[in-house]
C-alpha cells in the first residue's frame, strides 16, 4: 500500500524534533528523519502523524 503523500508536502515537511528533512518509506507507512534524530513519524489515512511523543524512536 502506497501513501499518497504530495512531492511539495514532502518538500516543506520537517522533522519537530531535529528540523531534518523527512523522506517516505511506503513499506513502512512513516515518516522517516534524514538529519540527526533518525526518528519515524507513522502516516496515518494519508495524514502525517508529526508528534515526537507518537515517534519511532531509531534501532541502535
Amino acid at each position: 500500500m502506497t501513501m499518497k503523500l504530495d512531492d511539495w508536502l514532502l518538500e516543506i515537511l520537517a522533522c519537530p524534533n531535529c528540523g531534518g528533512e523527512l523522506r517516505a518509506d511506503d513499506a513502512a507507512a512513516e515518516l522517516v528523519c534524514t538529519g540527526s534524530c533518525g526518528y519515524a513519524y507513522p502516516v496515518r489515512d494519508d495524514i502525517p502523524v508529526l508528534l515526537v511523543d507518537e515517534a519511532r524512536a531509531p534501532a541502535s
